[in-house]
């Protein structure tokens, strides 16, 4: 080895370093800490040194890679060495990244197309990622275009380096959320989703399993990486993957890892610690595409491997869980059996039958508290298949309700455990739903009256059960009482619950039995917690004496600790996918350590309240549930006015609507209105003209017997109209003559107090405003008028032409044809008089209204005359009334004044002296003083 490497460094002939390189690369394996420790440095030298030679740098790369690599087979197999092996890789990659250049100049080495150059050079790369991964990653981080020029290799022609170059990735992405960006912005996860298509999706090879794993690094726990791969569309190229067919026996080892890998990266997307608006996206895209409803149809598959099946209901669980439209969706699955059951209900049969392995119990659990997770509705409907109403009296069919039932009671703790703990989260948050389940009664034997529910639970409970069962029991018990009052009620009903959950307590028990008596704590303190002290002898004071009596309240708190410091319950609270290593471990379920969480501290102060504050509490608590309900009303009153709103603005909407469409309509009649006009006036001109030219050329024009009489019919409708006309006129003289009348009578009254001279001003503005309606009628009278006289214009025009007309007979063709087309011309004309004639009885009945409504104005204003004249005679009333009082102030002043003056008291001539334009109310100040 020593002299390999002198001949590879002082050699000048590049043949000589080659075969100085390529025996030790022959040696390497061998004599792996002899060949590191002495050629590493001699090797490294000749990668800058000899670039130009391909051979010579793959053998370097080759004798590099069997150095660092751990992958030998010689070594593998001795027993003792693997430690020692790690620990020599880990050493010679340290050596080789101490100088980072190395590693830079392995990735140049790595852009080489040579196929004896790239392969071993991505070879060393991985190896040194496998031994040193963190150091090498920052150093390709750091490098120049170092990822993207890694990526280039998933393009490779050539399957044994893309290959590679997928294993090389995998390396390069674990735990490093910056190069995972990275990768996926290079466009990675189209080009693996490219290969494993190409590959044959899950009936591929090895290849397909390297490109799924390289997935999930760059998605797990990557929300950007998930964010852009559901903005890519690529959740939609997923749904082909499980795409499996009626016969499904005999899968391969290699299609089981396949799926169970495709399975575990869509569970990476819509896992319940990835942010919820980002696992609420993926689960709708995986609905909208397919994906979901593929899953299902895995599900209900018969053949499918038991492996493959539990992690397909994970997957379903996790796809459904919290998303209403994929709950629903769930819910509505049936199993293809005859008759068809519900998905739910065949999962439940598998969960509460003791044959089942344990792991794909535990995956049903987990799939029916996904589905009642934030559903409302689901809860509902899985309690309602227990209530008297909706169970089916024939037994047909078995319900989700009735087999939840059968796996509390039934002999296999398990079976309890997982039923309690289903039932438990049917009543999630759900207050409706805890009061409805009190109604359920039960047949425990026959002859013997029904028990309800609750009751039932609590028999079992007392009767020394196992520990799992009596465990599942409680929880149930604790989650069915927690933040429900009636049913604490029912719950301290029975006499014998509270003696036996203190003697519990009271007791000192091994270890197996601490958690029970925990949850014994904690149901007796969500009892007086949430007790409205409806009950006299359970009242929350009276509970709590019996706890100091009985137990001891450091030794009840004490108790209730146990709970949270157990080793499963910590389990339990990480993560809500129930994962036991044995049956036994089984104890806690995620959303009831939440609970626990919540009510330890509230309860723990609880006891240790005195009545006074209890009664406070309650009183804030009264207070704040009028509050709320004041909250709900107003929130109900402003919802039913948006409401009211949203219906006036839609209804604005359609009055704008049809408005601008009337708008339309009319401007259109009005400029069909406008074309007649002006084809009326057109066919006038035109007719003139034809009169005139007959009368030159002295053609005939006769007047049918029809058309004289219309002609003379017109004429009498001109004389009524003239005749109207005047009487109309005649009326109007008449208003005219009655509102001058009142208008000088009103000039009259205007000598009389300011007072009145404002009301009457009023009626002058009145009146005012009646002459201007009377003129406008007067304006509009006169237009009749005008119109009158037109068609009086035109009678004389037809006569004239009747009268003209010299009636020769014509002898020609032309001539009757002239005469039958005047004819229709004549005929249209009387037809457009008659319409104006029309129009102008109309316009009279307009002009009655006009009248009718003046004649009321002028009956107004007589009454407010009235009115007037009525005012002004009390007024003068008030006046003389004055005066009088006024003679008799000054008869007593005088009296007054006479009296002084006898007296001897001198009277000032001011006072004799009274101004006569000063007030009454200075007369009777200067009266007051002088008294």
């Amino acid at each position: 080895i020593q002299k390999l490497c002198d001949r590879v460094a002082s050699s000048t002939l590049l043949d000589d370093r080659r075969d100085a390189v390529r025996a030790l690369k022959s040696l390497s394996k061998k004599y792996r800490l002899e060949v590191g420790i002495q050629a590493m440095e001699h090797l490294i030298h000749v990668l800058q040194t000899d670039r130009s030679d391909s051979e010579i740098i793959g053998y370097a790369l080759d004798t590099l890679y069997n150095v660092i690599s751990n992958d030998l087979e010689e070594e593998e197999q001795e027993e003792n060495l693997p430690k020692q092996v790690d620990n020599l890789g880990s050493q010679f990659t340290e050596i080789f990244i101490k100088q980072q250049e190395n590693v830079t100049l392995l990735l140049t080495l790595v852009e080489e197309f040579d196929f004896h150059v790239r392969w071993p050079g991505v070879k060393l790369l991985t190896s040194l990622l496998k031994q040193q991964g963190p150091q090498v990653q920052q150093i390709i981080l750091v490098s120049p275009m170092g990822v993207s020029r890694l990526m280039d290799l998933l393009a490779d022609s050539r399957e044994v380096i893309r290959n590679d170059g997928v294993l090389l990735l995998q390396q390069l992405t674990k735990s490093n959320a910056a190069i995972q960006k990275i990768v996926a912005f290079e466009n990675a996860f189209e080009r693996l989703l490219d290969i494993i298509t190409e590959e044959g999706n899950s009936d591929g090879g090895i290849v397909v399993e390297d490109c799924l794993l390289l997935l999930q690094n760059l998605l797990k726990n990557n929300n950007s990486n998930q964010n852009f791969f559901k903005e890519g569309s690529y959740i939609q190229r997923m749904k082909p993957w499980f795409e499996v067919g009626d016969d499904n026996c005999g899968w391969s080892a290699q299609k089981v890892t396949n799926l169970h890998l495709m399975l575990q990266l869509v569970r990476v997307l819509v896992s319940p610690t990835n942010p919820p608006g980002a696992t609420s996206s993926c689960q709708k895209a995986m609905f909208h595409c397919g994906l979901l409803q593929q899953l299902c149809t895995i599900l209900m598959a018969t053949g499918v491997p038991a492996d493959i099946l539990t992690e397909t209901i994970n997957t379903v669980s996790e796809v459904i869980r919290g998303c209403q439209m994929n709950q629903d969706y769930f819910a509505s699955v049936n199993a293809p059996s005859n008759p068809p059951r519900p998905a739910i209900v065949v999962l439940l049969m598998s969960m509460v039958n003791e044959r089942q392995p344990f792991v794909l119990r535990c995956a049903v659990l987990y799939c029916f508290q996904c589905f009642l997770y934030k559903n409302q509705k689901g809860q509902g409907e899985i309690v309602s298949t227990l209530l008297p109403s909706t169970i089916d009296a024939t037994g047909n069919s078995v319900s989700a309700g009735q087999l939840l039932c059968g796996g509390l009671f039934s002999t296999d703790s398990l079976s309890n455990w997982c039923a309690a703990v289903a039932l438990a989260h049917a009543l999630q948050e759900n207050a409706t739903l805890k009061e409805q389940l009190l109604r359920v009664q039960l047949a425990t034997s026959i002859g013997n009256p029904p028990v309800s529910l609750l009751q039932q639970c609590t028999n079992i409970l007392s009767q020394g059960s196992k520990v799992q069962t009596r465990v599942g029991l409680l929880m149930l018990l604790c989650t069915w009482l927690s933040n429900c009052s009636i049913a604490v009620t029912h719950f301290l009903h029975n006499p014998a619950n509270i003696p036996f959950l203190t003697g519990q307590i009271a007791e000192n028990l091994g270890e197996e039995e601490q958690l029970v008596q925990g949850l014994c704590a904690l149901l007796l303190g969500i009892s007086i917690y949430y007790n409205d002290n409806s009950l006299e002898n359970y009242r929350k004071e009276k509970l709590k004496q019996l706890i100091e009596k009985r137990i001891g309240r450091e030794n009840f708190i004490e108790k209730l600790g146990f709970i949270s410091k157990h080793e499963l319950y910590s389990r339990a609270a990480q993560k809500p996918q129930p994962s036991f290593s044995s049956p036994d471990h089984m104890m806690f379920d995620h959303e009831f350590t939440k609970l626990v969480k919540e009510l330890e501290g509230v309860i723990s102060k609880a006891i240790y309240k005195s009545s006074e504050e209890d009664k406070k509490e309650e009183e804030v608590k009264k207070t704040l549930e009028q509050h709320d309900n004041i909250v709900t009303h107003y929130k109900k009153v402003i919802r039913e006015q948006d409401q009211e709103l949203e219906e006036l603005k839609q209804r604005i909407n359609t009055l704008t609507s049809q408005n601008e469409q009337l708008q339309a309509t009319v401007t259109q009649q009005v400029s069909q209105i406008q074309q007649h006009k002006d084809q009326y006036n057109l066919l006038k001109v035109q007719l003139g003209k034809d009169t005139q030219h007959h009368n030159s050329h002295s053609d005939t024009f006769q007047m049918n017997g029809i058309q004289m009489e219309e002609v003379s019919k017109l004429r009498e409708e001109l004389e009524e109209w003239k005749n109207k006309h005047e009487l109309l006129q005649g009326q109007l003289r008449q208003k005219d003559s009655v509102i001058e009348k009142l208008k000088s009578s009103q000039l009259e009254m205007g000598t009389t107090e300011q007072s009145s001279q404002t009301s009457k001003s009023g009626g002058l503005e009145h009146n005012n405003e009646l002459q201007k309606e009377l003129e406008m009628l007067r304006s509009q009278i006169q237009l009749q008028s005008a119109e009158i006289s037109k068609l009086q214009i035109e009678k004389q025009k037809l006569q004239v032409m009747n009268t003209t007309a010299d009636p020769v007979l014509g002898d020609s063709g032309a001539t009757a044809a002239n005469n039958s087309e005047l004819e229709g011309r004549l005929e249209q004309e009387i037809k457009e008089l008659k319409s104006e004639v029309k129009a102008l009885s109309e316009e009279k009945e307009s002009l009655k209204q006009h009248l009718d409504s003046s004649s009321s104005t002028v009956a107004i204003l007589q009454d407010e005359k009235s009115k007037l004249q009525q005012e002004v005679a009390e007024s003068k009333k008030e006046q003389d009334d004055l005066l009088v009082l006024l003679a008799d102030q000054d008869q007593k002043l005088s009296a007054l004044k006479i009296k002084l003056k006898d007296l001897g008291v001198p009277v000032e001539d001011e006072d004799d002296i009274e101004s006569g334009d000063q007030g009454d109310e200075d007369e009777d100040g200067d009266e007051e003083e002088q008294d």
